[in-house]
């Protein structure tokens, strides 16, 4: 649904000795975000009063339909927070607009261990804005023992307990992982191996759940899930029977970037908006806010000690080593997608 998450300065203002007078109507800045208002409503209303601006908030499509929208030359956004896989494919069909360095100066913030990762690193076109990481939520009462192993999900003691993501890509690449192989592999012997290791656990799984299983989990109904840390860090502010471990075999790592589109009407004043976000004290504020850590290295001290001490948010080197980011693989997507399905057949 369309947002407005602050409202814009008034376009009709005072009596003049000679009547009512008209503003000059405010500009509007359009941003696209993929599944929901992921910016702080009052770091929103600040940049509006900073920029003399309204900023004007879509979460209403998937993102594919909104690409699609570009590509037809019909999308009307000047930024977009869009998935990374999502922002590769925008970038090779020439969707983007590119990004003037001498406008953002506070990307010298970003963290060089994610920007080096990042698909864009010399930000030529995207800038990092969240990421998160795909690992084992549990209920401490429950799993006293719980280990950092995707192997998890074997524990006969956890049978209909346990649930993983309804994700193609995250289920098969945590069997991938589990077997020392990367998730991006289009190997087909490779493939092979994680479905039948993925369809070994199926058998132990209460479901595959993407939308319920944040709210399950906070309940007591399911007691280990696989689930992305943004999401169990929210949880556990209300929570602290929620715990989160990243497994040793490895993981996934996803992020959101800011991208301008091309044919973006008010280019300049979305560089303004990408700008304001990497301030390192808003930068703070807004991962304090969504949960996420925004890369932004010099935000870091001034995060509470809650989200500085919580591994879910900042794993140690040696573990962040083993995450690995998903990469969107063309046409090879077909191949996941049949041992998806063969996955989620079997008995």
């Amino acid at each position: 649904m369309k947002c407005l998450l602050a409202i814009g300065l008034a376009a009709w203002f005072g009596l003049s000795a000679f009547g009512l007078g008209c503003a000059k109507p405010l500009r509007e800045v359009h941003v696209y975000v993929s599944d929901d208002c992921r910016i702080k409503p009052e770091l929103v209303a600040r940049f509006e009063k900073d920029y003399q601006c309204r900023v004007s908030i879509d979460a209403s499509e998937s993102e594919e339909a909104v690409i699609a929208k570009l590509k037809a030359g019909t999308g009307d956004y000047d930024l977009m927070i869009a998935s990374s896989d999502q922002v590769r494919i925008m970038f090779q069909d020439g969707l983007l607009h590119g990004l003037r360095r001498e406008l953002l100066p506070n990307l010298r913030h970003i963290d060089p261990v994610y920007q080096n990762g990042a698909i864009d690193p010399r930000m030529d076109h995207s800038v990092p804005y969240r990421l998160t990481y795909t690992g084992l939520a549990y209920r401490r009462s429950r799993v006293p023992n719980c280990g950092p192993t995707w192997a998890m999900f074997d524990r006969p003691d956890l049978k209909d307990r346990a649930i993983m993501l309804n994700d193609m890509r995250e289920v098969i690449g945590a069997a991938l992982k589990f077997l020392g192989f990367s998730l991006n592999t289009t190997n087909v012997s490779e493939l092979a191996q994680a479905r039948d290791v993925a369809a070994h656990w199926k058998k132990n799984l209460a479901r595959f759940d993407s939308g319920l299983y944040r709210a399950r989990l906070d309940a007591g109904a399911w007691w280990l899930a696989q689930g992305r840390s943004g999401d169990i860090v929210q949880l556990q502010k209300d929570n602290a029977d929620v715990a989160f471990l990243l497994p040793i075999e490895g993981f996934s790592i996803a992020g959101d970037d800011l991208v301008i589109p091309n044919g973006a009407q008010h280019a300049e004043l979305a560089h303004a908006l990408i700008n304001f976000l990497h301030i390192p004290s808003v930068a703070a504020e807004n991962t304090e806010f969504m949960q996420y850590l925004c890369p932004n290295q010099s935000s870091y001290s001034l995060l509470s000690a809650d989200i500085r001490d919580n591994p879910a948010v900042f794993p140690g080197a040696d573990l962040l080593a083993r995450g690995e980011v998903v990469h969107d693989l063309g046409a090879n997507n077909a191949r996941y997608a049949r041992i998806w399905a063969e996955i989620k057949g079997a008995e």
